[in-house]
């Protein structure tokens, strides 16, 4: 999950959590906004959460408005891209003049912004400690500006942090598909399965107690009543189960009672 998807030509500059570098974003800036169009923004599960939420939609409501289905590179997975207004700018559909309508709300990429994340595996005690890079655009004036930063205080500053913590089992799931040889393949019905997990949290809830889920795998009455109003908790639960359809790493009701 590349967040900077426009990055995949220009050759990236490694840089760790430490690593330090000048930048600020404001309406001062002459280029403001210009990043917000052209780009192609792969959603992540905690994106959506927020967004939906945000416009007060359901998941088929926000997908079928603002994403484009894709399948991501190299793992035959599912994932979605928010929709750009069709016209020559190609522009964010939540771009107004004076910058972005749901800005606390924004997805992963624009938080990370003008930083890239190479490293795609967040998991917790990796011995990768991150790979980031800079997102050269010749139009962006921010490197310009004053404020000095390291990777760690912009990730914290920008909350892109949390993003990645409530993020890291699925972005876990997703580099572990990657490492599978090409001639493996997931059923139809398995990638559906992720697809709902991870975009479709609705219909995910409603599976899990409107049809023979809970006969089939054995949930405590205390995680079923997390799950019944928490969307990211619901996730959490979500990903051990696409593990286990994935990897068979546990038995089912192990697993279900996470």
């Amino acid at each position: 999950m590349e967040p900077m998807d426009k990055m995949a030509n220009i050759e990236p500059v490694r840089l760790g959590p430490n690593s330090k570098f000048k930048f600020e974003c404001h309406k001062g800036v002459k280029c403001f906004t210009k990043c917000c169009s052209g780009i192609r923004i792969t959603l992540t599960p905690y994106d959506m959460i927020r967004l939906k939420k945000r416009l007060q939609l359901t998941s088929e409501e926000f997908l079928a408005i603002y994403t484009e289905p894709h399948l991501l590179e190299k793992t035959d997975l599912p994932v979605v891209t928010l929709k750009m207004v069709d016209d020559e700018k190609e522009a964010c559909p939540f771009l107004r003049e004076d910058g972005c309508f749901l800005y606390e709300d924004r997805p992963t990429t624009c938080r990370y912004y003008p930083l890239g994340v190479a490293t795609l595996s967040h998991k917790e005690g990796a011995d990768d400690e991150g790979f980031y890079f800079f997102v050269n655009e010749p139009h962006c004036l921010g490197f310009e500006e004053e404020r000095e930063w390291t990777v760690t205080e912009w990730r914290r500053d920008q909350g892109v942090d949390i993003h990645d913590d409530i993020n890291r089992s699925w972005t876990d799931l997703v580099v572990r598909k990657r490492s599978f040889p090409p001639n493996i393949k997931l059923t139809d019905k398995a990638k559906e399965m992720f697809f709902m997990v991870s975009y479709n949290i609705d219909k995910f809830r409603q599976f899990v107690f409107e049809s023979t889920f809970l006969e089939r795998f054995a949930v405590t009455p205390q995680i079923q009543e997390k799950i019944k109003h928490d969307d990211i908790e619901l996730l959490n639960f979500g990903i051990n189960w696409l593990k286990d359809i994935f990897f068979k790493e546990t038995p089912p009701e192990d697993q279900a009672r996470r």
